[in-house]
């Protein structure tokens, strides 16, 4: 048996410890069905009590065992919202750093990451979260190299994943890698889930706007961006515009909003794009025009580049029953 251990503690994501299950759960099925002779996943949940865990939405989880020791393959972490604000769980971080596979893979779901890294699971290898806690994921533990766009991240033994249901897609990883496609493509196919789920997480989360400026020139820019996005935003124009050199206005662009006017121009259009797509039935000609992209070639590109997706499969994704 491959022993797969998913801790509980009180304020865990529910579905970061059932969707994972039912992945490992179904590709024994999926084993059988296709008549493969492997190693069958074991999924424990350990806890500090057998009493039932009440997760952070109200549903509680029976353990199957209480923090002791165990041989693990795989340690999986579940998330919450109390893990990005809190670490006072002494009992399950010591339990972690205790039982944590040398050998095996360690991974965590959602802000699970934040539970290895104060364990010190985890020091400065390259991680994922989800993409509303991963700024304050880097600014606490500074060591980790934080990329807040991934559904899932590998580096080395350590794998972890975005929020919530991008725990399924990191089982359904691990299967493929222990077991082969056929059988984690069989498992995502009973779930009704994509194997491999197109784009990163950046397609989901809200636009992100750096905080604003005390620099009355580069915070007028900014103004400028957002107010008229199909407008001529160039180096040469913004700067223009707020009385300043190309070069000292790309220099201060910099170091305010830390990145170039440039991208950060590609980067409120894209927001205008996803706006339009979202709430209108328009042609993306026009979507481009409005936001400020020369062409819909121009459009799909800076979609690829900023989403992973194409502009099309945003809208398919997103737009409401009412814009349909």
């Amino acid at each position: 048996m491959h022993t797969v251990a998913i801790p509980l503690y009180p304020g865990f994501q529910p579905l970061d410890v059932s969707g994972p299950n039912e992945v490992f759960v179904g590709a024994n099925h999926a084993m059988d069905e296709l008549g493969i002779d492997a190693e069958r996943y074991e999924v424990i949940l350990p806890a500090l009590t057998l009493d039932p865990v009440p997760s952070e939405s109200g549903l509680t989880f029976g353990p199957t065992q209480t923090f002791t020791p165990s041989t693990i393959d795989t340690l999986l972490v579940p998330g919450g919202l109390i893990t990005a604000v809190t670490h006072e769980h002494p009992e399950l971080l010591e339990w972690l750093q205790a039982n944590a596979p040398t050998e095996g893979r360690v991974g965590s779901v959602c802000t699970g990451t934040f539970l290895l890294a104060a364990a010190g699971l985890i020091t400065d290898q390259k991680v994922t979260t989800h993409w509303a806690r991963a700024g304050l994921l880097a600014k606490r533990f500074p060591d980790l190299d934080v990329d807040p766009d991934p559904i899932y991240r590998v580096d080395g033994n350590i794998w972890t994943s975005a929020g919530v249901t991008a725990g399924i897609d990191l089982a359904l990883a691990m299967v493929e890698a222990d077991c082969g496609a056929s059988v984690a493509k069989l498992v995502a196919r009973h779930l009704v889930v994509y194997l491999h789920r197109p784009g990163g997480q950046s397609q989901f989360s809200s636009p992100v706007w750096s905080e604003p400026t005390e620099v009355q020139p580069i915070r007028e820019a900014c103004d400028i961006i957002h107010r008229s996005p199909d407008a001529d935003l160039s180096v040469a124009a913004l700067a223009e515009s707020v009385g300043m050199s190309e070069r000292n206005f790309t220099r201060v662009f910099r170091s305010e909003i830390g990145e170039s006017p440039a991208r950060y121009v590609d980067r409120v259009r894209v927001d205008v794009a996803r706006t339009i797509l979202e709430r209108e039935v328009t042609s993306l000609d026009h979507v481009a025009t409005r936001a400020g992209f020369s062409s819909a070639e121009v459009l799909r590109r800076a979609f690829h580049r900023r989403l992973g997706v194409s502009p099309a499969a945003y809208r398919r994704n997103t737009r409401t029953k009412a814009t349909t």
